[in-house]
């Protein structure tokens, strides 16, 4: 699997990328089995009030979360691409631009189910 992180604001979002041949989550949106990549991240966005308070760029910032939105590719390029601009989306989404957003991309091991 891969994890792909952005950082900016003095935060940062981690999502999964669910390579072929690894098992992603099962849950009700997932998507079908067959899909090659799937990648799986928070979504969320600024409000008014309520929410989770964060500190972004020095400034308070009230974040609600969305259900994670899996979805799933047949190339990992198309997967990689998907899953940059979805980590960019969301930072816009709290008022940071997408030059000041720090992405990377890190090879992990699933976690052995018990």
């Amino acid at each position: 699997m891969l994890l792909v992180r952005g950082r900016a604001g003095g935060t940062e979002l981690t999502g999964t990328l669910y390579e072929r041949g690894e098992q992603a989550p099962s849950f009700r949106g997932a998507p079908d089995e067959a899909a090659a990549y799937v990648w799986v991240c928070d979504e969320f966005y600024e409000v008014d009030s309520g929410g989770t308070t964060q500190l972004i760029n020095d400034r308070e910032v009230n974040v609600a979360f969305e259900s994670p939105m899996p979805r799933g590719f047949d190339t990992r390029e198309q997967a990689l691409e998907a899953a940059k601009e979805h980590v960019r989306t969301q930072f816009a989404r709290i008022g940071v631009a997408e030059s000041e957003v720090s992405l990377e991309v890190e090879k992990s091991e699933p976690e052995p189910e018990i």
